[in-house]
């Protein structure tokens, strides 16, 4: 069966080499980033970076990890830039296919895991569609950097029993962002994790449909802005606090809401951030039970 033409879909696309003779097709990786910090970067996504002829990148992923790549590897930045949308993921998907017919080794280099609410799954069934040869790379997902950082585990035992990881958001109907379609009572039910991506903007809705599910107002709950990086920041504060502690956060955030969140280490936090209004680190801990709270002194 023949490959779709690609050289003639919509403007905007970039083919490198488009005036050459035709050439074998290239592959395409769906590589990880991780959540920043370079050294989480895996060496499989290393050796992938280096054998790159162009990088399609998305806006999170720092210049150290791009750098990681030969200088003579072409760049593309598909993030949202200030007076322009960002470029539609139909786009990206031809993209990846129009540089990969074109012979070219792809790297698709995205941040976290490339299939944790990251459209890699899109990417991957447009490259299988046209024929296109493609690997994934998993990478750390923000949340494992985030509870490893704060010392927070996922799951415990006694307190944690499951972790849950789910979107904050849903897609805009008529330009209106959309409440996320979630099973909000099993969510509500106690001892176990539930990490929100995306859900600054909607964390009061969040801790609302949780309280009114059922999920103690009391519940621990820990919000990481930048998880890994420099500038990381964590707030240590309740479930009903969880609305007004995001305020004001502009970087990447995950909202972390579970029983052993209390364990969380914010003394690396930003003057002026922390507990949440009136929380004292005792008072959270007294939602955990008596052998975790024993356990915990340890940490200190």
């Amino acid at each position: 069966m023949s490959r779709p033409s690609v050289r003639n879909r919509k403007s905007g696309l970039v083919v490198l080499g488009g005036g050459d003779a035709a050439r074998a097709p290239g592959v395409v990786h769906l590589v990880g980033a991780g959540p920043g910090d370079p050294d989480l970067l895996t060496i499989k996504a290393l050796k992938a970076l280096q054998a790159a002829d162009v990088i399609v990148h998305d806006g999170l992923v720092s210049d150290e990890i791009l750098d990681l790549a030969p200088a003579s590897t072409q760049r593309i930045n598909v993030a949202k830039r200030k007076s322009r949308h960002t470029l539609p993921q139909d786009d990206i998907n031809q993209l990846l296919v129009a540089l990969a017919l074109d012979g070219l080794t792809v790297v698709r280099l995205k941040g976290g895991d490339p299939f944790l609410f990251g459209r890699g799954g899109e990417e991957l069934a447009a490259c299988r569609e046209a024929g296109v040869v493609c690997h994934v790379v998993p990478g750390v997902t923000a949340a494992l950097a985030a509870s490893a950082g704060a010392g927070a585990p996922l799951t415990y035992r006694g307190s944690a029993q499951a972790v849950t990881f789910v979107t904050g958001h849903a897609a805009p109907q008529e330009g209106v962002m959309g409440e996320p379609d979630l099973d909000w009572a099993s969510l509500a039910r106690p001892n176990q994790t539930v990490v929100v991506y995306m859900g600054v903007s909607t964390a009061g809705l969040i801790a609302g449909r949780l309280i009114d599910a059922g999920r103690a107002a009391s519940t621990p709950a820990l919000i990481v802005e930048n998880a890994s990086r420099a500038d990381e920041r964590r707030i240590l504060t309740t479930l009903a606090g969880l609305a007004s502690a995001a305020e004001g956060l502009k970087g990447p955030a995950l909202l972390m809401v579970g029983e052993a969140m209390a364990m969380a280490d914010i003394s690396t936090a930003l003057p002026g951030e922390g507990r949440g209004p009136g929380e004292t680190h005792d008072s959270l801990r007294m939602n955990l039970g008596p052998g975790l709270r024993r356990e915990e002194r340890s940490f200190k």
